[in-house]
């Protein structure tokens, strides 16, 4: 009897553990289509931030959407001199809290961003035609992980100081 008990608690206890969410950094990384946030994050010093920090939302520029800003601005952005300015850039798509697709309002809201540099609000506007953050579409909604969600966007959006 003690076998059998002890089997299934062993069995739960395997079931747990692999049940478990990769956080917000190897999700990204596994999707294979955010390299240039990555090495923006990791750039910054903020990748271990979003791999270990708890209830944060991240609305992720893919690839193509950094592909879309102005030639020399990414590279422009990654030197060691811009480093201010690339956290600024970067903590403009992270909410300190967890906002998934079924809590945003109808209509146009704010939600406040991380405070990398200044208080910031994202404008959110939900509607039949889907969601816009700022000038970006949520192309990719509510993908869940260990320590947050990630809602892909096809835009950067820049701050405006």
């Amino acid at each position: 009897m003690h076998k059998i008990i002890l089997a299934a608690a062993a069995s739960l206890c395997l079931t747990a553990a692999t049940a478990s969410a990769a956080n917000i950094v190897e999700t990204a990384k596994s999707a294979g289509s955010f390299g240039t946030l990555l090495a923006a994050a990791q750039a910054a010093g903020l990748a271990d931030a979003l791999a270990t920090g708890e209830n944060l939302t991240v609305f992720a520029p893919t690839d193509e959407a950094f592909a879309k800003l102005p030639a020399g601005t990414v590279e422009n952005l990654l030197k060691p001199e811009n480093k201010d300015q690339l956290v600024a850039v970067l903590t403009y798509h992270v909410l300190p809290r967890k906002l998934a697709s079924n809590q945003m309002l109808a209509g146009p809201f704010h939600v406040r961003t991380l405070k990398g540099s200044g208080d910031r609000t994202l404008a959110i506007t939900k509607n039949a035609s889907g969601v816009t953050v700022d000038n970006a579409t949520v192309v990719k909604a509510d993908i869940m992980t260990d320590n947050g969600i990630i809602h892909v966007i096809d835009t950067v959006m820049l701050p405006s100081r």
